[in-house]
């Protein structure tokens, strides 16, 4: 084996030896150079210094033609080309990997210094002097364009169009919510934004026809003061139809259209006059009423909407029912009405499909699942999804602590989803663009811990899931239930909990019945941002209704049962609240609070152990192993005696974790990373066989600490992390611990 990486580490050199060799300049012709890139010296300018910066940044994109591609600063593609030949395999080389050499006869100087003065003059600099010049050395030359951007003029006054018309009125009507505000900077962006922002109010106002083209905005520079007065204008040849309102005619549905069928599509020969008062063209009877009734936003006689237009789209494409959704709208002759139709092409039925993944964990488990799943799209003809997967999965633990117990998992799932709410006696509907889903799921998963144990677990809930819009998502199951139980557990277990008692709660009987609510705000979905919050909150209360039935007390020793099993009671809230905020146009810095607080009650002690927290891992306290953090100054059995058995699974009732990480992109696909994090879980009520593990007042004291660098390759499809993290501060040690580095490999951010 060692012999096979000396070769491998020798053939790598030797390649890059070669490649280098290969002088990046030697297919560069006489009198002419390689053209290396552009450079940007501002001298001039009234703008403060962020802005400079930010608009030099801007401007060094703009100049053509771009040098040679780089990868982790090297011209690898112009190598190729140059290790290439123009016959056989060397001019395959070059046709499929190489880059021709960007050469310097191929700049002009006057074009790009043209386009920086156009980009100049739209962002308000109206005074902006631009000049060129190139620096030759041997083969090599780059160009260097000199700025001087003179004074920023900004926006004085802006007025609307004053005539009485219907379009007119309706324009100055969105004034209140103009974007070009006095005292704002000119910017040909900012014109075009409030354009299209004007193109929106009116299409929510019926104006199907109307475009941000038909607007005209003029620009008056002479007011003097470096100022501009705006007066925006309808264009003079503007359509009537632009001009007016329109309401919806007749809406037609196509619920089982065939884009390879050529056929007239306004043929109504089996459409249905439905109750809502448009027509379904379903000869098959694929989908039931209730699945337009809930798609279709706009009926005959609404004024038209863009939004209601794009909800219906959605709510269509969201059903998951179809493979492509059209529509198109026809005026009404001689009227301001539209017939609106949809083509709705359904997918297959049913699916099959086979499934191989890789994956990591927080506790550095590798290993690779093989999934197994059948789908039903239309089970009971109203766009309803019966989804049954069966699963198997192996993985390793990399520098963990579980030695030769790597676990096994078997199991499958059934889900159904329902495109709507389903609620007793009652009958909700909402506009959202996003369809709400009843889920009603079961599942079943075989967990074996080589040489340890083995464990059944059965789990179910019934629910709900509906999002307000992009960033607001709601989950509310109402019903849940997980149970699980031992099938079998090892002597060589049984052995380490007589040593250890606290391991015996891992494989104890567990039985759960509850509700859950989820809530989260991302208030950077959907937007090119980098500066928001993210929030998180989840509530699981377990056991309230059974507890009440046998008032069950576990300091009494009363223990309830339901259905002969010992039913656990607790309720239980986390918080994972995080702030993104973008440093400048290549960092950014993110801060993660998660706050965790369990109260068991009645029947239970501790929360039970599915349910608690942990703490530790790649994507949590990454100076640490995953689940190897507490609870409190708890130390473990093995600190000084690695013979006795140890599962890095403790656990806690409550948690509190920071985490901190600067994130500067260093060159090319590469970004850096410094962080630091601190945290630990803690238990409510005292334990004897964890001492120490009680949350108490001086839990500061207690918290586990750790630092570190990282570097992650952002590949577009995929980001690949590396950390590497430093344990600073150990909750039973009162002195600096004395442990290595933790090494983190992980795919995507950890936050």
């Amino acid at each position: 084996m060692k012999n096979k990486r000396v070769v491998l580490f020798a053939f790598t050199i030797s390649l890059v030896v070669l490649l280098a060799g290969c002088s990046s300049i030697k297919s560069v012709p006489e009198n002419d150079a390689l053209y290396t890139g552009a450079r940007i010296k501002i001298t001039s300018t009234e703008v403060p210094s962020k802005q400079k910066k930010a608009l030099q940044s801007t401007l060094e994109g703009l100049p053509r033609p771009k040098p040679n591609t780089r990868v982790l600063g090297m011209p690898i593609k112009l190598w190729l080309y140059n290790l290439g030949s123009k016959k056989g395999l060397g001019a395959w080389l070059r046709r499929k990997y190489g880059e021709a050499p960007v050469l310097l006869s191929a700049v002009k100087l006057g074009y790009n210094a043209d386009l920086l003065d156009n980009y100049l003059e739209n962002r308000g600099f109206f005074q902006a002097k631009v000049q060129g010049d190139t620096t030759v050395i041997g083969k090599k030359a780059s160009a260097e364009y000199t700025v001087a951007t003179g004074p920023e003029y900004k926006i004085r006054s802006i007025t609307f169009p004053a005539d009485s018309g219907i379009l007119a009125s309706a324009i100055r009507a969105t004034q209140p919510k103009t974007l070009l505000v006095p005292g704002a900077p000119f910017n040909l962006d900012l014109i075009k934004g409030e354009r299209t922002r004007i193109d929106i109010d009116l299409k929510e106002q019926g104006f199907y026809y109307f475009s941000g083209e038909y607007l005209l905005l003029e620009t008056d520079s002479t007011v003097g003061n470096y100022e501009v007065d705006l007066y925006l204008q309808v264009k003079p040849e503007t359509p009537s139809a632009a001009r007016q309102t329109y309401d919806i005619n007749n809406v037609y549905i196509y619920s089982n259209y065939n884009l390879s069928t050529i056929s007239p599509d306004t043929s109504l020969a089996n459409a249905e006059l439905y109750a809502g008062g448009y027509y379904v063209i379903d000869s098959a009877q694929l989908f039931r009423q209730r699945v337009f009734e809930q798609s279709m936003q706009f009926l005959p006689g609404d004024l038209y909407s863009r939004k209601d237009h794009n909800t219906t789209l959605s709510w269509l494409i969201n059903l998951g029912s179809f493979k492509f959704v059209k529509n198109r709208f026809e005026s009404v002759l001689d009227s301001t009405k539209l017939n609106a139709f949809y083509y709705l092409t359904p997918l297959p039925k049913q699916s099959l499909r086979a499934e191989l993944t890789g994956t990591t964990k927080t506790n550095n488990l590798v290993g690779s699942q093989v999934t197994l799943g059948w789908r039903h799209r239309n089970i009971f003809r109203g766009a309803e999804h019966l989804a049954v997967n069966l699963f198997g999965s192996t993985e390793v633990q990399v520098s963990g602590n579980f030695g030769k117990s790597n676990p096994f998992r078997l199991g499958g799932e059934i889900t159904l989803s329902i495109p709507r709410f389903v609620v007793p006696f009652l009958d909700i509907r909402g506009r959202s663009e996003f369809v709400p889903r009843t889920n009603l799921q079961l599942g079943y998963e075989l967990l074996n811990r080589q040489n340890l144990y083995t464990l059944n677990s059965f789990r179910g809930n019934f629910g709900y899931t509906w999002k307000e819009n992009l960033q607001k998502e709601h989950q509310l199951n109402p019903f849940t239930f997980n149970y699980v139980k031992p099938l079998e557990v090892a002597q060589q277990y049984l052995d380490s909990i007589v040593k250890n008692p606290s391991l015996a709660k891992i494989v104890e009987e567990q039985f759960i019945v509850g509700s859950t609510y989820n809530y989260s705000y991302n208030e950077l979905a959907g937007s090119t941002r980098r500066t928001g919050f993210y929030f998180n909150g989840l509530l699981d209360i377990a056991g309230t209704f059974a507890g009440l039935v046998n008032g069950s007390n576990w300091r009494n020793n009363e223990v309830g049962t339901l259905l002969g099993v010992k039913f656990s009671q607790y309720a239980k809230a986390e918080i994972d609240l995080r702030y993104y905020k973008q440093l400048d146009r290549r960092s950014q810095w993110v801060n993660r609070l998660i706050l965790g607080f369990g109260y068991p009650y009645g029947n239970s002690r501790q929360l039970p152990f599915v349910k608690q927290f942990f703490s530790g891992g790649n994507n949590s306290l990454r100076g640490f192993r995953s689940r190897t953090v507490g609870p409190g100054r708890y130390t473990p059995p093995n600190r000084d005696n690695p013979g006795v058995l140890f599962l890095p699974d403790q656990s806690g009732d409550m948690k509190l974790e920071f985490n901190s990480e600067y994130r500067p992109k260093l060159f090319s696909i590469v970004e850096g990373a410094l962080f630091f994090d601190a945290g630990n879980v803690w238990l409510l009520n005292e334990d004897p066989l964890k001492p120490g593990a009680q949350f108490s007042s001086r839990f500061l004291k207690e918290l586990a600490v750790d630092a570190g660098f990282g570097l992650r390759l952002d590949f577009t499809i995929l980001l690949l992390r590396l950390d590497f993290a430093f344990p600073l501060k150990v909750p039973y040690l009162d002195k600096l611990p004395n442990k290595n580095m933790v090494f983190n490999l992980a795919i995507g951010y950890p936050f």
